[in-house]
């Protein structure tokens, strides 16, 4: 390889663990495995260790963890740099790392410690009370104030036993499987995207804006190292850990403290064996001097320290055969296809079962049913299906297509446009039942109060509700549903028949919100209704028409015209209009034209106008409310913290103004 093309694939290697980098640090959706990142990173190392002549400062070699993010919170400087820990992939190098130290050092003790997979946090006490938490943000200058959420975190404590006049901690923060299943079920629920691993769900929960979210997620935390302490002297990692515990702190658990290069490798190696029954994800495990003194004296270089490395457990991989494909709905109606094959340990549990993602991942893959495939645990300790070998496919096997039916209503399903996913078009399919009957009944759609997700669980698996016209027939039930206290007594379920009888009379636009058409949300049925006046003379529509309302594209027109033209969304709508659900448009609620053709998009805090008053007040005078900037958008009217909405407008040069330049603009006192 010549100089030219050594630069050239140095500069790619960079480029792409930038953009690595920025999407796992930053954006918190990593892209690629951590294996195939240190691949990538190692690649790179090797290629600046050959040519240290083409080694850049902005080398991400040379560089520690991601941005500080200013809209995650206040930036703060840090007292103590946030380093990342040199990572190692093999004995021998740990096995270097150790006789290296008993070399330079007087009978250096090594602790040996799990590797939480998480999002690194300090904690800084003043009189043994908590005044501040911090992101690791770029590492060494500064990080992000998000102390309001560490509060709501059970395992911070706010304040200590015996308080030191200073005393900062750091730790990693990081989500159990369990507590992730429970938000990614609710993200499922909510038809919001999944979280690709714990170790995302954290980082992005903890840079929230609402504590509240924080709490609801129950994300935990392990202290693994004393950064800076004043009023007191430890002499020993070990020591400090002794000292947080009886304050109550959680430090990382079986940590063992190693003599020799065998030990340590035997404690990583128990480390490693225990992977799989632990309730929380690792990556791996940390072999670090237990000696401060000694730390002293080895120093660190720009990005880490020279007393610690982590060991990478290469992930483990077994060949097994694929016996089936089954197909499951989720509560979105998206149809995912499982790998079911002959069980296999990996991380010390056994794995019958991985997800196919998709058809572009089955069909990437080339996986038939019986063939030998290949599956192994990555560092989020999901089972995943690596690879086919297609040289031990038996005869006669055939591609597999997930079809265009519905494998649990025999509905038809269709692949959404510009995605990988099929989805089935049934809102009725009782896979995605009670999901559709929550967005029903949300405030933006019929806005019936009361009926929460416990209630109408309860009627589904009563089997009262098959449907959304079901939900206007309850009052028949009402003396079995009391006797049977399936929404609670007499009050309760009196309550909820009263907001459903109530709910006939709303504006149609909200029932064409909550008919569950792909894309088609309050603004579209807004913009619907406002054309045609009537959920009848919508369904009657052809597609050329219903393209030529404001916002509705080819897509959308599709999909409302095959809404309506469908046998089963026939008759609920029939049974709707039997119960004496409304719709027609009685009152468009446009008080003038002044804002007529024009996007606005309210961002931040308002003086007196609540975000929804803002949106009510846009609409009544004609406009439309967005909620995100693009080249379409008019004006956007800007509060206090308004954040990356506003940063665009200024890059696309968008009129913004502010709560009385709005009023102004509508002729509002």
């Amino acid at each position: 390889m010549d100089i030219k093309e050594v630069k050239k694939e140095l500069n790619r290697l960079r480029k792409e663990i930038r953009h690595h980098n920025n999407c796992y640090y930053n954006n918190d959706e990593p892209e690629i495995s951590d294996y195939e990142y240190d691949q990538l990173m190692l690649q790179l190392k090797k290629l600046e260790a050959d040519y240290p002549e083409l080694v850049t400062k902005n080398s991400p070699t040379q560089m520690v963890g991601g941005n500080a993010r200013r809209e995650a919170g206040v930036l703060v400087a840090h007292d103590v740099p946030m380093l990342s820990l040199q990572d190692v992939f093999s004995r021998q190098e740990v096995e270097e790392f150790v006789t290296s130290a008993i070399e330079q050092l007087d009978n250096p003790e090594f602790v040996v410690e799990e590797k939480i997979d998480g999002l690194s946090l300090a904690l800084r006490y003043r009189d043994g009370i908590l005044v501040q938490a911090i992101t690791r943000g770029d590492g060494i200058i500064q990080g992000e104030d998000v102390t309001d959420n560490a509060k709501v975190i059970k395992d911070i404590k706010e304040k200590l036993k015996e308080p030191l006049p200073y005393f900062e901690i750091r730790g990693e923060v990081y989500m159990s499987r369990e507590a992730f299943a429970k938000v990614n079920a609710r993200q499922e629920l909510l038809g919001l995207k999944q979280f690709a691993n714990p170790r995302n769900c954290a980082a992005g929960t903890l840079r929230q804006l609402n504590s509240k979210v924080v709490k609801d997620r129950q994300l935990s935390m392990f202290v693994f190292n004393l950064q800076r302490v004043e009023g007191r002297e430890f002499a020993s990692h070990t020591e400090a850990y002794e000292f947080m515990k009886k304050q109550g702190i959680k430090v990382i658990h079986n940590y063992q403290v190693c003599h020799t290069a065998s030990e340590v490798m035997g404690a990583i190696d128990r480390i490693g064996a225990s992977r799989g029954e632990l309730p929380y994800d690792i990556d791996g495990a940390v072999v670090k001097l237990n000696s401060f003194a000694q730390r002293q004296a080895l120093g660190e270089t720009s990005k880490v320290p020279r007393w610690a490395v982590a060991y990478k457990y290469p992930p483990e991989e077994k060949e097994t055969k694929l016996l089936n494909i089954e197909l499951s709905v989720g509560r979105t109606g998206r149809i995912t296809p499982t790998a079911v094959f002959e069980p296999v340990q990996l991380c010390g549990t056994k794995v019958e079962r991985a997800t196919l993602h998709n058809q572009d991942f089955i069909d990437g893959l080339d996986i038939r049913i019986g063939d030998t495939i290949k599956v192994f645990k990555s560092g989020e300790i999901i089972p995943k299906v690596r690879s086919v070998c297609h040289e031990k496919r038996p005869v006669g096997t055939v591609p597999f297509l997930i079809g265009d039916t519905c494998p649990v209503c025999g509905h038809k399903a269709v692949r959404e446009v510009d995605t990988a996913d099929i989805k089935c078009t049934n809102p009725s399919c009782p896979a995605q039942l009670e999901n559709h009957i929550i967005n029903f009944v949300s405030r933006d759609a019929m806005d019936i109060k009361g009926m929460g997700e416990q209630n109408i669980h309860a009627l589904i698996e009563g089997e009262y509700i098959h449907d959304i016209a079901d939900i206007f027939n309850l009052a028949v039930h009402r003396d079995e549903l009391i006797a049977k206290g399936v929404i609670g007594k007499e009050k309760n379920t009196d309550k909820l028949l009263a907001a459903i009888e109530k709910a006939k009379e709303n504006e149609p636009q909200r029932l064409v919100t909550g008919l569950g058409i792909a894309g088609i949300g309050k603004a579209a049925a807004r913009e619907l209704m406002l054309h045609y006046g009537s959920i009848d003379a919508l369904a009657e529509a052809d597609v050329e028409s219903i393209q030529q309302v404001r916002d509705i594209g080819s897509i959308g027109s599709q999909a409302i015209y095959e809404y309506f033209r469908d046998d089963v969304n026939r008759d609920i709508l029939r049974r709707l209009r039997e119960y004496g659900v409304n719709m027609e448009l009685q009152d468009t609620g446009i008080v003038d034209d002044v804002l007529a053709g024009k996007t606005v998009v309210v961002t931040g805090t308002l003086p007196t106008l609540s975000r929804n008053d803002a949106k009510n007040m846009i609409e009544a005078h004609g406009g439309k409310a967005a909620g995100s900037v693009s080249k379409k958008t008019d004006y956007v009217l800007a509060g206090e913290a308004a954040g990356s909405k506003l940063v665009k407008a200024q890059e696309l040069g968008i009129t913004i103004i502010d709560e009385a330049e709005f009023l102004q603009l509508i002729g509002a006192n």
